[in-house]
Order: C-alpha cells, then sequence, then structure tokens
C-alpha cells in the first residue's frame, strides 16, 4: 500500500495476525484472521475462521467477530475492520460476511485486507456489498 497506515490500523492487523494464527481449518487449511474495532468500544474484537467436517456449519473469521461483540458488548457500530489471509492478493471478506456487516454498521466503513507480511488494501464495505437486504427499500 502506497498511503500511510494508521498506528490504530497497524495495530488492529497484528490484533488480526493473532487471531490468524488461531485459526481451527483442518480441511481448507486456508487460515483467515480478523479484528473489528466497534463504536464507543475501546478494545479491539478478533475473530478467526472454525472450520467443521460438513462446511456449512463453518463460521468465517469476520462473523466470528462480529458474533462474540454481540454475546460480550451488544449491537454496536463497526467503525473499522482488518482481515488478514495467506494469499498475495488481497481477499476481501465473503458475501455472507458482508451482508451480516450490513446490520452492524454505517452504510459505509473501511475494510483493510492484508496478508501475512503487510496490508495490501482498503476498501469501504460499500465497493463490496452495494446493495445489501438492508438498502433493497432505498432503491428507486
Amino acid at each position: 500500500m502506497s498511503e500511510n497506515i494508521p498506528t490504530e490500523i497497524e495495530k488492529a492487523y497484528q490484533h488480526a495476525l493473532k487471531a490468524q494464527s488461531l485459526s481451527y481449518s483442518p480441511y481448507s487449511k486456508f487460515q483467515v484472521g480478523c479484528s473489528i474495532k466497534f463504536k464507543d468500544v475501546d478494545e479491539l474484537v478478533p475473530g478467526c475462521n472454525v472450520e467443521n467436517a460438513s462446511y456449512g456449519a463453518t463460521i468465517c473469521a469476520e462473523r466470528n467477530a462480529l458474533i462474540q461483540s454481540v454475546a460480550r458488548f451488544g449491537k454496536k457500530e463497526i467503525e473499522y475492520v482488518v482481515v488478514v489471509a495467506k494469499t498475495n492478493s488481497p481477499t476481501p471478506p465473503c458475501a455472507l460476511c458482508l451482508q451480516v456487516f450490513s446490520e452492524f454498521g454505517p452504510h459505509d466503513f473501511p475494510i483493510w485486507i492484508g496478508n501475512s507480511t503487510k496490508l495490501l488494501k482498503k476498501y469501504m464495505f460499500r465497493e463490496l456489498l452495494p446493495i445489501s437486504f438492508d438498502t433493497l427499500d432505498d432503491r428507486e
């Protein structure tokens, strides 16, 4: 990334890397870590992917972090998200995670994507999910 990365985002990136190291991914071997900052919550909330032999019961790192935050703090608004995966190119959250994010954020917030060595790209939420179920009534 060519832009200067804020210190708080670098901290969240390191937090996501630690979560990634705890991933339970014996089937795909694809470890993902996430760190979410919520408004009015001082701490970062980590998440890692947790796979299951049935595959459908697998939970992504992003939803893992979000669900943990609800259990700890109740429904809060997302301020930003950092996701890391062991890939060379940016790997954004899946559509299911993005749809879940839509219930917990403003219509736009930054999602930083990284790999094991650095942050690669910053997307805005609406770039990745321009239309979600919660915005369907906003269309003409």
